[in-house]
């Protein structure tokens, strides 16, 4: 009979690259983890890792066991989904991830709206700008915005991401509003993390290298700025749409806007889509709108 003590373990370290990572993930100690794989180790009469102070390695036996043992997991996850799905009430993890201000401004409610309908769902949303390994990690989703380049994916659009440029009124007074996408070398611009800004002249992309007193990789920062008169910014309507409402932000350059961003779901090609998930999907396609 085959005992399958041991293998979470060693599959989790195998990922993480560290005990402490797979403790964290399993929600067991270190100490735990440590001796599972060690008594696994010895059953098999084999070293699975390579370890010092400062990292932790598979071996290359370690590597052809992880391969089979991955299989046998992912065959057993897909069982209880499988299982799950015919109770059709969305219960147990669910594991999400998406950039930090989206995510707090915008998709933080609706998940919290969301977990309220279904008690039974433990939710996990981590917030990052990283992107991070879906599979290795254990997320069953994650969002992104903007241009895709992981075809590893299977991508579905939710909503759409509107980039504007805008001034506030007391900046325009005193230095005037740009019409035309040269005249921008004349103002203020404060950028982000990219050094240019997005536009579309005569229906094909165009990037402009801009510059300006402040430089900041915070949209809030910027719109902070844009609203003491400071300089002109380029950010997605979710920084600056109640501003713009409010008169408190002019949009400019309007004829020039790039083409609407796409705001998409990301999961696993070989991951089944679990009831879960998908009316979680659903429920961000109709709210974000």
């Amino acid at each position: 009979m085959v005992s399958w003590e041991g293998v979470s373990e060693f599959v989790a370290v195998a990922e993480a690259g560290s005990f402490t990572g797979a403790a964290g993930r399993l929600g067991i100690s270190t100490a735990q983890v440590s001796r599972q794989v060690s008594a696994l180790e010895a059953r098999l009469s084999t070293r699975l890792f390579y370890r010092t102070t400062r990292k932790v390695s598979v071996t290359e036996p370690g590597q052809v066991y992880y391969r089979h043992c991955r299989q046998v997991l992912d065959g057993l996850e897909e069982a209880e989904r499988a299982i799950t799905d015919l109770q059709q009430v969305p219960r147990g993890r669910l594991r999400l991830t998406a950039p930090v201000t989206y995510g707090e401004t915008t998709l933080a409610p609706l998940v919290n709206d969301f977990a309220l309908r279904y008690p039974e769902l433990r939710v996990e949303m981590h917030l990052t700008n990283q992107k991070l390994d879906l599979v290795a990690e254990g997320y069953d989703l994650a969002i992104r915005l903007g241009k895709l380049d992981d075809s590893s994916m299977v991508a579905r659009r939710l909503a759409s991401r509107t980039l504007y440029v805008c001034a506030s009124p007391e900046y325009l007074s005193s230095r005037g509003e740009p019409h035309s996408l040269s005249e921008l070398g004349r103002h203020n611009c404060l950028p982000g993390t990219l050094d240019y800004w997005r536009f579309q002249e005569r229906n094909r992309p165009r990037n402009i290298r801009v510059s300006g007193s402040i430089r900041c990789n915070s949209g809030w920062a910027l719109v902070d700025a844009a609203l003491k008169g400071i300089g002109i910014v380029q950010l997605p309507g979710y920084y600056v749409r109640e501003h713009l409402g409010a008169g408190r932000l002019i949009s400019l350059l309007e004829h020039y806007r790039e083409a609407d961003d796409g705001i998409w779901a990301l999961y696993p090609h070989n991951r089944h889509l679990s009831p879960k998930v998908s009316l979680l999907l659903d429920y961000f396609s109709k709210n974000l709108g």
